[in-house]
């Protein structure tokens, strides 16, 4: 179990608690990603759609733990989610909603270019992230439209990459240890 002060050491940081060989253990996303730690609610074909499209959205994502981001905040009680949709009133639990719009995602994707999206190539990715992003996505079919799906995905995405410390290092802000990186509410 992580004490206390461990754990608002690594709150500051942007460490989250992450089980790893039935230990609770703080590690930021990044870290998650880098040991491997298995996901709690994701199916590996999920993360690898959600790390391509995080990565697409913002450069970076993948290697910051898109994924396991993510997967942590859809396991948590819905009033400690750090996730864009909890600020957007997504009615819990949010893992219906990531697992509906990486589903809805990849169905598009198959739709239009016959293939996931994390296969497409780099170029087709971005394309379908731009025609996502106005809603003009064919074969979507998912209830959140295309557009708020983009906005969310997008938000976290901004989140695990630039909401740590590493992440105000390069954007040249300096850090204040009494600002906590990640959103908290």
């Amino acid at each position: 179990m992580v004490d206390r002060r461990e754990f608002m050491r690594g709150a500051a940081l942007g460490a989250l608690a992450f089980t790893v060989g039935g230990a609770q253990v703080l590690l930021t996303p990044r870290q998650a990603r880098a040991q491997g730690v298995p996901f709690r609610l994701l199916a590996a074909r999920e993360a690898q759609t959600l790390e391509a499209i995080g990565e697409t959205l913002v450069p970076g994502a993948r290697a910051a733990g898109i994924a396991h981001f993510i997967d942590h905040q859809i396991s948590v009680p819905p009033d400690e989610a750090l996730l864009e949709a909890r600020i957007l009133n997504v009615r819990p639990p949010y893992a219906n909603f990531y697992k509906a719009a990486i589903g809805a995602i990849d169905k598009a994707a198959a739709a239009q270019a016959d293939q996931r999206f994390a296969w497409l190539p780099v170029h087709a990715q971005r394309e379908f992230v731009n025609l996502m992003r106005q809603n003009k996505l064919e074969g979507w079919q998912a209830p959140p439209a295309a557009g708020f799906v983009y906005f969310v995905l997008r938000s976290d995405a901004v989140d695990v990459v630039y909401g740590t410390v590493e992440g105000y290092a390069e954007l040249g802000i300096p850090y204040q240890a009494h600002i906590v990186p990640l959103k908290r509410w």
